[in-house]
């Protein structure tokens, strides 16, 4: 893998490519991309999605990038919901794997009606770029590979980066580069040939 910087300086060069936002996926949908790297890079990695997002809004690019943090995304809907507190208590109380599997419930998740799917359709907009972010501050309640495999029935239009702090080789996700998350293979890795 190229270093970090290098590939990082690669992604607004690529994603401004009208060829970019028009690409195909594995199923001729629109292309799902994933930029994985080392965890320890992800502060450089959140200051440069900052940057490439100032940049293409600043610019005269003719699309503009809208992030969904996942873990921004869950406390926003908790929130809202007036549950974000109540699951504080419950974990006080009973412990991480009661407050998780709350969560999971109250999100829907892997559900028809998921609640950060449909978040997530709700919010985008033609001509744009997702970037999906905070997949390590989410997991273990959401997952990403889940993410992805409910997110490609809905946004097809308009291509996704995902950034993923541990390794994408094409089949499979390892969070952290230590936890097996699980085998997805409808995205193309963002790779240093871009």
């Amino acid at each position: 893998m190229a270093p970090i910087r290098e590939r990082l300086d690669k992604i607004l060069p690529t994603i401004t490519k009208k060829s970019f936002r028009e690409n195909k996926g594995l199923g001729n949908e629109i292309g799902y991309y994933i930029f994985d790297y080392e965890p320890q890079y992800e502060m450089l990695v959140r200051d440069y999605i900052h940057f490439i997002k100032d940049k293409v809004k600043n610019g005269n690019y003719g699309f503009k990038i809208i992030e969904f943090d996942l873990y921004e995304i869950m406390l926003d809907i908790l929130d809202s919901k007036g549950y974000l507190e109540k699951n504080f208590e419950i974990e006080r109380k009973k412990g991480f794997e009661n407050v998780s599997n709350a969560i999971k419930n109250t999100l829907r998740l892997t559900t028809s009606n998921d609640l950060i799917i449909k978040y997530i359709k709700d919010r985008v907009e033609e001509n744009s770029t997702i970037f999906l972010t905070g997949v390590g501050k989410a997991w273990p309640i959401i997952r990403s590979h889940t993410v992805l495999n409910n997110l490609h029935p809905v946004i097809d239009k308009v291509p996704l980066v995902m950034f993923f702090p541990g390794t994408y080789n094409g089949s499979s996700l390892v969070l952290l580069d230590e936890i097996y998350d699980d085998n997805y293979y409808r995205a193309f890795r963002f790779a240093d040939e871009h």
